[in-house]
C-alpha cells in the first residue's frame, strides 16, 4: 500500500507541474507505468521505477572528451523540451510484427557544453542517449554509463574473458554483488527482480562508438567499459587479428551527432521481454531507397553437418556434385537458399576458387530451381578484397554473403559492419554476421543485414554439452531480445543427456526433435538455417512437411506463456496462418494452450508433439491433425528437454 501511495504522489507531481523542485525532470511512459527522473544536480543521475517500486536507484551519466572536458559535471541547463510520440513503423523484413507501434514520451535537455540529452520512456523500457554540437570532431575518452540497482538481484551474466571475443557465452545466474570488479560480459544482461519485472540492459544504434560492456562492483551495481580504439594489430592467420595496442580514446568522431542509446527494457511478465522491439525503435531509420529485392527465406547448410551426404553415386565434399545436392534438396523442399561455408576458396584469397567448385554453374543451376546461394567469406579477407570481391559475387549471381570471425566491436570493427551494409546492398547481397557482436539495430536501417549470430548455437554440439536446453531457454529472454539470432537449428539426431556425445563430423543435438522444430517458431531469424544433412532430411518426410511450410517472418507475435530459463509458449501468425511453439529445459512439463487467439471459425491444426518415450529417445515424436476452434484448448505434455510445433490453418468451405 506504502508503495502504491508513492506512487501515485509522484504521478500527481508530474501531472501537476511536469517539473519537480526545478532541476529534477519527471518523464512518465504513456501507460504511467514508468517513470524515470533526472536530476541535475552537481552531475547528472537518473533513475527508474516501476508501478512505485524503484528499479534503478539514482544513477551518474557523463561523457569525457579530450578538450572539452567531462560533460555531466557541474551542468547547466539551458532549455528542456517535451513531446509524446504516436506512431507506427513498417518493417521492410518483419520480424515479429507486421506493423511496430513507436509510442513514447520523450524529454530533450540542453546544457551549455555544447551538448544534450534526450530521454525516451516506453510502456516497456526506457533510454537514453547524449547529442553534441561540436564544430570540429571529438576524442571521446570515456563515457560513464552505471546502472545502480535498488537491491542485490540475480542477473543473467555472460563472463566474458576479453574484448577478443565471439560474444558466445553460457549465462550465469548469482546475485550482482558477486559480479567483481575484475569480471566483465557483454548486453544483453538480464535483472531478475523479486515480486517486480524483468530488467533487460543493452544498447541500441551503435554507429561510429564502441561497443558496451559491463563489469561487475562487488556491490549491486554494473558500470559501463568500452575498447578503446585500436592503434596496432597481430593477424595470426587469416580470421584471427587481434589488437595489441590501443589508444587512450573510445573514440574519435564527428563534433556533432547523436550517441548510441542506453537501453533499459522493462518487463512485468517474462513473455514481453520477447515481444519487445525496443531495440529496433530506437535504431536509424531506412537508409535504403530500394529494399524490394530483399527475400528472407531458409537456408540449406553444410557446416554442421560436414557434408555427411549418402546414398548417392558421387563422393561428398566441397564439390560441384555436393553442392549441386543440396540444391535439389532445397527445391525440392521450396527453400529459399544454400550457402558454401568454409572450404569454397583458397583461404586468404576471395578470388582463387577451389578447382572442385564451379560457381558460375551452381548459381546457373540454382537460378533454374529458384535457389540462391550464399557464400561464407573470412572478414579480413574480405576487407583486404572488398570491391573486387563483391563486385565478383554480384557479377557471379551470388545472392548474400556470410561474414565470419570479427570477434571484436571497437569502433573501427563497428563501422567495418556498417560498411559492410552500405557496400552489400549496393550489390543487391543479403549478410548473415558471425564471430559477431550483438545486434543493436542496423537491420532497420540496412535490412539487407538479415540476422548475425553472437549467441552460444547449435554449432556447440558438435565439441561440447554447452547448446543444452537449459541455455537454449534463456537466450529468448537474453540475446534475442536485441534482434534476431543466427542459432542455426534443425538437427534431426536428437538425445537425452544419457545418449549424447559431441562427435565434431556426426553431430546431434540435446533435447528431443521437437525441441528443434520448436525454434523455427520460438527463435527469430528471416534467414534461417536448416542445419542438417539433407540426406537426414529426406528420411524425416513429415518434419520436412513442417520445415517447408514455417515462415521465417511474421505478422504477428502473440507470448501465451513463458518463464525464463524455463520454458516458452508462444504463437506467431503469417497471413492467414498461425504456428504456436513451445519448448522446456531438463523438467518435463505440462503447458496450458488457450487458442482464443484464433480468428472465429473452423481450423485445422497440426502439431508435433514429444513421444511417449522421448525422454529416454531424442528422435521419438508423433504427429497429429485434429480441428480446432477459438474455444477450444489443449494440455501438451513436454518431455525433458521437449518441445511442440504446430501449424494452424483455417478450413476451406
Amino acid at each position: 500500500m506504502k508503495k502504491r501511495l508513492i506512487y501515485l504522489w509522484l504521478l500527481l507531481s508530474f501531472i501537476l507541474t511536469g517539473v519537480v523542485s526545478g532541476e529534477v525532470y519527471n518523464i512518465l511512459s504513456p501507460d504511467k507505468n514508468i517513470i524515470a527522473k533526472v536530476e541535475i544536480r552537481d552531475r547528472i543521475y537518473y533513475s527508474v521505477s516501476f508501478q512505485g517500486q524503484e528499479l534503478l536507484k539514482p544513477s551518474p551519466l557523463s561523457m569525457t572528451l579530450r578538450r572539452a572536458g567531462k560533460l555531466g559535471e557541474r551542468p547547466t541547463v539551458k532549455d528542456a523540451q517535451r513531446r509524446s510520440v504516436d506512431e507506427k513503423i513498417r518493417p521492410v523484413v518483419r520480424v515479429k510484427n507486421e506493423v511496430v507501434p513507436d509510442v513514447y514520451n520523450a524529454l530533450y535537455l540542453e546544457f551549455q557544453k555544447n551538448c544534450g540529452l534526450v530521454f525516451r520512456v516506453y510502456d516497456d523500457g526506457v533510454a537514453y542517449q547524449w547529442i553534441t554540437a561540436f564544430q570540429e570532431d571529438i576524442e571521446v575518452l570515456d563515457e560513464e554509463v552505471v546502472y545502480n540497482f535498488s537491491g542485490d538481484h540475480h542477473v543473467y551474466f555472460p563472463f566474458e574473458e576479453s574484448f577478443f571475443t565471439h560474444q558466445e557465452r553460457l549465462y550465469s545466474y548469482q546475485p550482482l554483488s558477486q559480479v567483481s570488479a575484475e569480471q566483465m560480459g557483454y548486453p544483453p544482461i538480464l535483472i531478475d527482480i523479486p515480486d517486480g519485472p524483468k530488467v533487460a540492459i543493452t544498447e541500441a544504434n551503435l554507429e561510429d562508438y564502441a561497443g558496451l560492456y559491463l563489469k561487475g562492483t562487488g556491490t549491486p551495481s554494473l558500470k559501463g567499459i568500452f575498447p578503446a580504439y585500436p592503434l596496432e594489430e597481430d593477424q595470426t592467420r587469416d580470421r584471427d587479428v587481434e589488437v595489441v595496442e590501443r589508444a587512450d580514446y573510445i573514440a574519435k568522431t564527428k563534433g556533432k551527432r547523436a550517441f548510441p542509446w542506453r537501453v533499459v527494457i522493462i518487463a512485468k511478465e517474462d513473455g514481453l521481454l520477447i515481444e519487445s522491439q525496443m531495440i529496433y525503435k530506437l535504431a536509424k531509420p531506412l537508409q535504403l531507397k530500394d529494399a524490394s529485392w530483399i527475400k528472407p527465406g531458409k537456408v540449406a547448410w553444410d557446416w554442421w553437418n560436414a557434408l555427411n551426404v549418402y546414398g548417392v553415386d558421387f563422393q561428398a565434399g566441397i564439390n560441384t556434385a555436393t553442392y549441386k545436392y543440396y540444391i535439389d534438396f532445397a527445391a525440392k523442399h521450396r527453400i529459399e537458399y544454400i550457402i558454401l561455408d568454409e572450404g569454397w576458396y583458397e583461404l586468404g584469397d576471395l578470388l582463387a576458387v577451389k578447382p572442385e567448385i564451379d560457381i558460375e554453374e551452381l548459381v546457373r543451376y540454382g537460378g533454374e530451381q529458384n535457389v540462391g546461394i550464399i557464400l561464407w567469406v573470412v572478414w579480413k579477407t574480405l576487407e583486404d578484397q572488398l570491391e573486387m570481391a563483391l563486385d565478383q559475387f554480384a557479377e557471379w549471381g551470388i545472392k548474400g554473403i556470410k561474414v565470419d570471425f570479427m570477434q571484436r566491436d571497437d569502433q573501427w570493427m563497428v563501422n567495418y559492419y556498417h560498411k559492410i551494409a552500405r557496400e552489400a546492398a549496393k550489390r543487391h547481397l543479403l549478410v548473415d554476421f558471425h564471430g559477431a557482436y550483438k545486434p543493436t539495430g542496423l537491420r532497420r536501417a540496412y535490412p539487407n543485414i538479415m540476422t548475425r549470430e553472437g549467441v552460444l548455437g547449435l554449432e556447440h554440439n558438435k565439441w561440447s554439452e554447452n547448446a543444452s536446453p537449459e541455455h537454449n531457454l534463456i537466450i529468448p529472454f537474453t540475446r534475442m531480445v536485441a534482434g534476431p539470432m543466427d542459432y542455426t537449428p534443425g538437427a534431426m539426431v536428437n538425445a537425452q543427456k544419457q545418449n549424447f556425445k559431441p562427435i565434431f563430423r556426426r553431430p546431434m543435438s540435446l533435447g528431443t526433435r521437437c525441441h528443434q522444430l520448436a525454434m523455427y517458431i520460438i527463435y527469430e531469424s528471416p534467414l534461417q538455417m536448416l542445419s542438417d544433412s539433407p540426406s537426414n532430411y529426406y528420411r524425416e518426410e513429415e518434419c520436412m512437411e513442417f520445415l517447408s511450410q514455417v515462415p521465417v517472418v511474421w505478422d504477428e507475435t502473440r507470448v501465451l506463456d513463458a518463464r525464463v530459463a524455463d520454458y516458452v509458449l508462444l504463437a506467431r501468425r503469417s497471413g492467414k496462418e498461425w504456428h504456436v511453439g513451445a519448448m522446456t529445459d531438463w523438467t518435463p512439463r505440462e503447458l496450458h494452450v488457450d487458442f482464443s487467439f484464433l480468428p472465429q471459425g473452423e481450423h485445422e491444426i497440426t502439431f508435433y508433439r514429444d513421444g511417449v518415450n522421448a525422454h529416454r529417445y531424442g528422435n521419438d515424436y508423433k504427429k497429429e491433425v485434429r480441428p480446432i476452434t477459438s474455444k477450444d484448448t489443449m494440455e501438451i505434455q513436454l518431455a525433458p528437454g521437449g518441445g511442440w510445433a504446430a501449424r494452424i490453418s483455417p478450413v476451406k468451405k
